[in-house]
């Protein structure tokens, strides 16, 4: 009786897909207990580079003319620094999630590059969503209560949001005059904020307040029109630079963060390499 012999039989493409999707089924791509650890990594090591900038921006400032840094070089500082430390902070997570993730196994050497800056990314993202819920406040702490006091202070609002500063010049009398009560100053506070939100002063508005700068320090109207029309434009003015300044820094924030996000995702292609490639001695 002829021997029944049996040959092997090639699966199809399909086949092979399906089958080596049976054999990875069980294993995820990504290693989270890495992801974890970089991200933690980064976040802590940010906070810490954060709080040494943040006291050496403070020493460098100074009440006197004569001494310490100007506020627009401890600006440029502070930006260069951030990014500085967004960049090294990344990296040290990426390169983390790389280095301590599961190995691979039959895995394509493109595909593990992939899955290498896939964990570099996700290091990243993780701690910047750790950082953004959890350590705002204590950054906010390490970078000075006393520069958010001093702006708060600066910014602090007569009535619902014109800026005191403003409204004491706009009422700035001789001596002898008295001056213009809480209630008064209040309600001009708010007249200022509606035409800074319109972007003029109405006319109506105008005559009212020039009629109040009058009354109570002792100016002639014709006088206290040009004070109110001083005072106004100075107000728009800040505005405008507080808008400006806002928007240059959320300009570098973006650029710091995509910088941040290419550094851990190159870092971690070195940490997987060194992963992969590590030998025991």
């Amino acid at each position: 009786m002829a021997a029944i012999i049996l040959e092997p039989v090639r699966i199809t493409d399909a086949r092979e897909g399906e089958f080596a999707g049976k054999i990875e089924g069980s294993h995820t791509a990504v290693s989270w207990p890495a992801v974890a650890a970089g991200a933690f990594a980064a976040a802590a090591l940010g906070l810490i580079l954060l709080a040494l900038g943040a006291g050496a921006g403070l020493s460098s400032l100074s009440p006197w003319q004569t001494s310490g840094l100007t506020p627009s070089a401890v600006g440029l500082g502070a930006v260069l620094w951030i990014t500085g430390v967004e960049i090294v902070a990344s990296a040290l997570g990426g390169y983390m999630a790389g280095r301590l993730r599961t190995k691979w196994v039959n895995v394509h050497s493109d595909e593990v590059y992939f899955r290498d800056t896939a964990h570099g990314f996700l290091s990243w993202a993780v701690a910047l969503v750790l950082t953004a819920a959890f350590l705002t406040s204590a950054a906010s702490v390490m970078v000075g209560n006393e520069a958010r006091g001093a702006t708060a202070s600066r910014a602090e609002q007569t009535g619902e949001g014109a800026d005191r500063y403003f409204i004491d010049e706009l009422y700035r009398a001789e001596p002898n005059v008295v001056p213009a009560d809480a209630a008064v100053r209040s309600e001009t506070g708010m007249i200022f904020m509606h035409a800074l939100r319109q972007r003029e002063l109405a006319a109506a508005d105008k005559s009212y307040i020039v009629l109040s700068v009058a009354a109570r320090t002792g100016l002639t109207p014709s006088a206290a029109e040009q004070r109110v029309t001083d005072v106004f434009a100075q107000a728009q003015q800040a505005l405008d630079t507080a808008r400006k300044a806002a928007a240059h820094a959320l300009y570098w924030l973006f650029v710091a963060l995509l910088l941040g996000a290419f550094s851990a995702s190159i870092a971690a292609i070195f940490g997987g390499r060194h992963r992969e490639f590590a030998h025991v001695a």
